[in-house]
């Protein structure tokens, strides 16, 4: 059977191909595909058409380009990092992960890694920003969340960046602790002061060693027409206090000469079903202005789900609860959010444990656009694999069939996990319509064939259509073995038209709708495996 033209491979029609719309590093379709696309859009349709006859030609789909938008080093190798923080630098944004290296369930985080983008679409390694081997007070495998501040510097005439995280702390009975570490660039190297700014052991009534983490900074001009640095931060407890101009000390209320816990660092009442990851926002107007309550959103619950609360005054007022926003992950046992303004949007990046070998111990950043209704109220959010700029899919066999996963609410139960089976059909009890959306992202099994695809269910990011046992289900990977499994090549539609999926590990067997079932057959019901693809 002759093989599709390279013009052909190029292009796309609704029928057969996805388009994402978007591009990241070592994983977008090519700027020439798109160009080739627009300018030969006429001859292309007639050979696509004529392509189609040729049933079970290889034929290119274009691949979804969207969460996540970090997991990767400069050789472009996996790599996974948590607890996502941002800042902003005039047209640039920077992303902070601590690095996870766990070959366990347990958190192994030797450093701070930093990517950095201009649209929010392409991201580009920066390296390593702050090692824990060199922090003499720290823990030299606990890289736990931090967020970085930039603040002018009156003595050094500049602007310096301040990266402020926690560790356990063996200058404090190893209780963890917050700590702040200087440098003249957001991408490092960060220098610790040599000491924590804030022992654990000062917070008082603790409940356990590590009520101490995930600090949070915020800072603005007030009313009163000062400005003012504040720092919150903690587990199940949830401390506030200021910071002095330097940045790197907390501010002495009483002026005793002595940081105390209830004066100078305060207990405030954590928000409902507060567990930790602390995040201080404010909204602006259009010209920059900050105004309204002060958000404050936190991981909400065992498995963390997201929320937020709002108070009028950081140090002085309530926090008072406002809602969910999004659900417990499917693939992470915790959840860590940033949010942050920037090219005229606001931008929600939290982590799961999406890439291969996932988990709550193995994690990756992505994103979503958050939305505020007219009262300030902030939008619910879909943890999705197209994130913020792919777009998602129906995948309809010919026989009018669409391919959905069966409706399950994730879990709050640590033993559910991972999803290993859940059921794949068409017309299932309960499913809804985010439970038929997929993203057709590169093949897991092999990078740089331009016919190979995972299909990847758009609201349980992690989970693809899987090979198992001689049939299909939704699957994480879990372990990192399942990529074969989980990798289909693109043909023309067995009936001539649209895509047929091809098992790369079963040659010969195709993914079938029939019946209200999903599987894998030889293809002698051509229009049960040849597939329309439909943005949705």
């Amino acid at each position: 059977m002759k093989s599709i033209s390279a013009l052909v491979l190029s292009v796309m029609l609704a029928a057969a191909m996805v388009s994402c719309g978007s591009e990241s590093s070592g994983t977008a379709a090519s700027e020439s595909s798109q160009t080739s696309q627009t300018e030969h859009a006429e001859e292309s349709e007639k050979e696509v058409s004529a392509a189609n006859g040729e049933a079970g030609a290889p034929i290119e789909l274009t691949k979804c380009v969207g969460n996540p938008i970090a997991g990767f080093d400069d050789k472009g190798e996996l790599t996974y990092g948590g607890d996502p923080s941002v800042l902003v630098v005039g047209d640039t944004l920077y992303l902070y992960v601590g690095h996870d290296i766990s070959t366990n369930d347990s958190y192994v985080m030797p450093e701070y890694l930093c990517y950095s983008t201009k649209d929010m679409k392409e991201w580009k390694y920066e390296g390593s920003v702050l090692k824990m081997a060199d922090v003499k007070w720290a823990e030299k495998n606990s890289a736990w969340a931090g967020q970085v501040a930039r603040h002018y510097d009156e003595t050094a005439g500049k602007d310096k960046y301040y990266f402020y995280y926690c560790s356990w702390n063996s200058a404090d009975s190893g209780k963890q602790s917050i700590g702040v570490a200087v440098a003249d660039s957001p991408t490092g190297p960060f220098e610790d002061i040599g000491k924590a700014l804030v022992n654990g052991s000062l917070t008082e009534e603790q409940t356990s060693d590590w009520n101490d983490i995930d600090p949070t900074v915020w800072i603005e001009d007030g009313d009163d027409g000062e400005e003012h640095r504040y720092l919150a931060w903690g587990n199940s407890k949830l401390y506030v206090c200021e910071l002095n101009e330097d940045m790197i000390s907390v501010k002495d209320y009483d002026g005793d000469g002595e940081i105390t816990f209830k004066k100078d660092v305060v207990a405030k009442m954590p928000p409902a079903s507060y567990t930790e990851a602390p995040w201080i926002y404010r909204r602006q107007d259009e010209n920059g202005k900050y105004y309204g309550d002060y958000y404050l959103f936190y991981a909400y619950g065992w498995r963390e789900q997201m929320a937020y609360a709002t108070t009028d005054d950081l140090m002085e007022g309530k926090f008072d609860y406002q809602d969910v926003i999004m659900k417990a992950s499917a693939t992470s046992n915790t959840n860590h959010m940033a949010v942050v303004d920037f090219l005229g949007k606001t931008w929600f990046i939290y982590h799961n444990g999406s890439l291969a070998g996932g988990s709550g111990f193995r994690r990756v950043a992505c994103v979503e656009e958050l939305k505020f209704v007219d009262d300030g109220a902030v939008d619910y959010l879909e943890e999705t694999a197209a994130g913020a700029f792919g777009t998602a899919s129906a995948l309809i066999a010919q026989n009018g069939e669409k391919l959905a996963h069966k409706w399950f609410n994730n879990s709050l139960a640590d033993d559910a996990y991972p999803y290993t089976d859940a059921e794949l059909g068409s017309g299932l009890e309960k499913t809804n319509e985010l439970d038929e959306q997929w993203a057709i992202v590169q093949g897991k099994s092999d990078k740089d064939d331009p016919y190979a695809v995972s299909i990847e269910s758009n609201n349980k990011a992690g989970l693809y259509v899987t090979f198992k046992d001689g049939g299909v289900v939704l699957s994480q990977d879990y372990d990192n073995s399942m990529s074969q499994a989980q990798t289909f090549r693109t043909v023309t539609g067995l009936s001539g038209k649209g895509v047929s999926f091809e098992s790369v590990a079963e040659p010969g067997m195709y993914l079938t709708l029939s019946g209200g079932a999903a599987s894998l057959t030889d293809g002698s019901d051509p229009q049960a495996v040849s597939f329309d693809i439909e943005d949705v």
